[in-house]
Order: structure tokens, then sequence, then C-alpha cells
């Protein structure tokens, strides 16, 4: 197979490289002022220096809130081209964190009885259709809130504007199905632009309008965007990779055109603001009631199971149990950006990175593994990733340690097929599993029962590999880096 083809299966970055640098000083933001300073933050913020140097990243917003106390920093600069230090209202795009923000947004329309989450998308979309009848009939909202829809789900948006989602719906019409709607969960982008339309469609305005007045607005977020032209009308940090051995600033650059799936951006110190509000009670800083407890409740309550691992989806919100306790999380990457907020809502602690760099995602995770353990003294498990929403660029030979035992070939070998990403030959080759042919071969080690990383070559290396099985216990999908393609004959 063309390595072309795996890398869109895959959906794996490159990486880049970039100068370290610090500005910008502590400011306390929402919440409740500090008397004395928390030498947690300063220690977790020499971390991010240390990471800083180590990867080489261009700039940083760090931003915390522990116990009603907010606080955020920035790091680095914004551009090495036009450097400007990043603050905490530094402008930095949030890429798939913006799926909470509209997974926010249905849920205010939930509360407000305009849709309800487990009804049908076509009763709220009568033209909807998919190319399986069934699926179409069957496709509930809240599928679509947990990437279960079970069709393919990184799409490309046929034009940028007001009716960008309006007409990417319509593309989904003959689009085959992966699974049954609910059955296995795969990162899925063109389900969240589904859900973006139904929000378009119930309120009667754009994606955009419609953040603003259900989520921005009432929440006083006022460096929260969805459109470039705005957002790059303030200081914004642009994004940087590596070009010829020497990092560049990555043009041409724009928000995703469909908004719903990661198209916001947003300050540090409003993305805290945004995440101190799940923490809290449903109300604005106004006393507005934005949302109901148990809608806030429900977006991180359990709904589905990510198969091979024990990580679970809630309305938006990917979660995971650490130590008994629960966490809500999501990432984001978008060209040179690496982000990442995460609750514990039980010990009333959020967090956020944001980086502009796309090497950031090594920075992430060891910041968010140090806040979790210096803050609340919970660890990772074998095989855990901080950025467990759908594995983006992470290795797994940074957390998992191969089996003594490695099972046998002979039931994961077959052609999995991605319509219409590509596909993949998973074949034998001395005892163990090879997927391709020749220079782009690489092979698999499993680490748990079905689970398995790529040993390279090249951006390859460390990829996450999932084997997924049917109510039969058939092995039915293969699942790289979160997103499922479908074996032949299954």
């Amino acid at each position: 197979m063309h390595r072309r083809h795996f890398l869109g299966l895959a959906g794996v970055g490159t990486l880049g490289l970039s100068r370290p640098g610090r500005a910008g000083a502590a400011l306390l933001s929402s919440g409740i002022p500090s008397a004395v300073p928390d030498v947690r933050f300063d220690a977790v913020s020499r971390l991010i220096e240390e990471k800083m140097a180590e990867y080489r990243i261009t700039g940083v917003a760090f931003g915390l809130s522990k116990d009603g106390v907010s606080e955020t920093r920035g790091f680095g600069i914004t551009n090495l081209e036009n450097p400007q230090p990043v603050t905490p209202d530094t402008v930095f795009a949030i890429a798939s964190i913006s799926k909470t923000v509209v997974g926010t947004a249905l849920m205010r329309l939930h509360d407000q009885g305009r849709i309800d989450v487990e009804a049908p998308v076509a009763e709220y979309l009568p033209g909807f259709r998919v190319g399986d009848a069934e699926a179409t009939r069957d496709v509930r909202i809240w599928h679509l809130m947990t990437h279960t829809p079970g069709w393919e789900g990184q799409l490309g948006t046929p034009d940028r504007g007001p009716a960008t989602l309006a007409n990417f719906v319509e593309t989904l019409r003959d689009l085959p199905q992966l699974a049954r709607p609910g059955e296995v969960w795969s990162y899925n982008n063109a389900g969240w632009g589904v859900a973006g339309r139904v929000l378009e469609v119930v309120t009667d305005s754009t994606i955009g309008d419609a953040l603003d007045d259900l989520v921005f607005t009432p929440l006083e977020l006022d460096r929260a965007f969805s459109h470039t032209g705005t957002a790059m009308t303030h200081r914004f940090a642009a994004p940087h990779r590596e070009r010829d051995g020497r990092t560049v600033v990555l043009r041409p650059f724009q928000l995703p055109a469909n908004v719903a799936a990661g198209g916001c951006a947003m300050s540090m110190e409003n993305l805290i603001r945004y995440a101190r509000f799940h923490l809290g009670d449903g109300t604005t800083p106004a006393g507005e009631r934005l949302l109901s407890r148990a809608s806030l409740e429900a977006m991180r309550t359990p709904r589905v199971v990510k198969n091979s691992s024990t990580d679970q989806m809630g309305l938006g919100w990917h979660l995971r149990d650490l130590n008994g306790v629960r966490t809500a999380q999501h990432g984001g990457t978008l060209g040179g950006h690496c982000l990442h907020v995460q609750l514990v809502p039980e010990r009333d602690l959020c967090f956020a990175v944001l980086t502009n760099h796309r090497d950031g995602w090594k920075l992430n995770e060891d910041v968010a593994t140090a806040i979790l353990r210096t803050y609340e003294g919970l660890a990772l498990e074998p095989g855990q990733r901080t950025g467990g929403n759908r594995g983006g660029n992470e290795r797994m030979t940074l957390h998992a340690t191969p089996s003594a035992t490695q099972p046998d070939p002979a039931e994961y070998v077959g052609t999995y097929r991605r319509p219409p990403v590509g596909e993949a030959v998973v074949r034998e080759e001395r005892g163990g599993l090879v997927v391709g042919s020749g220079e782009d071969a690489y092979g698999l080690v499993f680490w748990a029962p079905d689970m398995a990383y790529s040993t390279g070559p090249g951006t390859f290396e460390g990829m996450s590999v999932e084997f997924v099985r049917d109510g039969s216990g058939a092995v039915t999908w293969m699942r790289v880096n979160g997103r499922i393609a479908r074996k032949e004959g299954r």
C-alpha cells in the first residue's frame, strides 16, 4: 500500500523544531485571588520551561484552576518572524476542543426543549441521508457527540462560507457504513459536522453565531472566536513546523471550515474560564442558568466504552478513571497547534496547555502527567496516554511494554478498508504481523490483548494500532490512532 494512503488512514502528523523562550508573568484570572503563591503552579511552570527547551517549542500558554483559584501564564513567543510574548490573552486555535463547545451548545438546546439528544438526526435534518438506509434512520444526535455514527469521519468540507455545513451534509449521501450507529467508537469529525448542522437548523443561524449566542457571550468569553479573520486581529499564536532543517511559520493558516469539529480559537484566560464553568453548577458569571446540572453531568457520564481500552466517551468529553477518580478531557491538533484541556470534577481541578508547535504534544503529555501527580496524586496506568482522545501523534513506545507472548497472527491477517480514505493490508511474516509491503511496510508489536504499536519507519514508529472485535468475538476492525477500518469479508 502507498504510504500516503496509510498516512491518511492513521491521521499522523510530522514533527518540527523551534526555539525555546519565555515571556509573560503569572496572572490571576477568574476565581478567588490567592494570598499565598502556589508553589505547585510555579513548579509546573518551571517544568514547562524545561520541556520547551528540550522539545524546542515556540510558545506555550498554561492555565489551572483549583478550588476556585485560577491562574494563567504565558511562555515563549507567538511567531518566529514577528515575535510577541505569549500572554494569557494570546489567542490559540483550540482545534478539536471546539467539539466540547458545540456539545455545550447542543446540551443548552436540549435543556430548552428545542432538541432531544436521544432523538434521530433526521428529525431535525429531514433531508439527511447516508449510504445505508438503516443508519440514516437510526443514527441519533448522541451518536454524533460520542464518535459512534459508524461512517468514515475524516472528510473534507467542500467549501467555506455560511452554507459550509449544509453543503457538507449533502456530501455524505452515498457514504458507506463501517459499523452500525453506536457499535464502535471511531474518532469522527464528520459526525460533529452533522451535529453542527443540527445546531444551525434549530437556531436558524450559522454555527458561528449559534456558538456566540449560546456559549461565548453568556460565559463572557471575549477572546473566543470561530472565524479566522476575527481571531487573527488579536494577538495570535501562529503555528510552526520544520522545513528543510529549520523552523518556519506554517502557511497558509485558516481555522477549519468544519467549525463544529475543530474551528474555534480561544485565549488561555477564556479557556480556563470555560473549563471552570464545566466544574460548576451550570450558571454563568452573571448568575444566569446556562446548563442544568443534569446536562453538565451527562456530558461527563460514560455513554460508550472505547472497545479495546478502558477509556470511555461522554457527550463531547473523553473520560478516563485514574486511580478510581473520573477525569474528562479533550485534546486537539491543527497544523502547528497542539492543545490539551482536562477536568477532574470531584477534586475541583481543571487545567489546559496550549502550544503553537507540531511537537507540542510531547510537552502537553509531560505537563499533564505532572499536574495530575503533583496536585492530586493520580498516575496513569500502563499504556495510558494523557492525550487519550484519539491517539494523536503519541508514540506508544513511550508508554507500553511489549507482551512477553505475542498472539497468533492468523486472525488479524486481512485487508482493512476505510472508504473513501484508503485501505491497509495486514499480513503474516516470520511469525509476526506486518502492515503494507516494501519500503512502506512496518511491523506490529502487541503490548496488550488486541492492542499493538508499529515499529516504524519514520512517523509510523510507535503508532497506536488496535484490533476491535464484533459481538461474536471475531476481529472486525483495525483502529489506527483512533479511527477504524473494516476487515474485508466482515
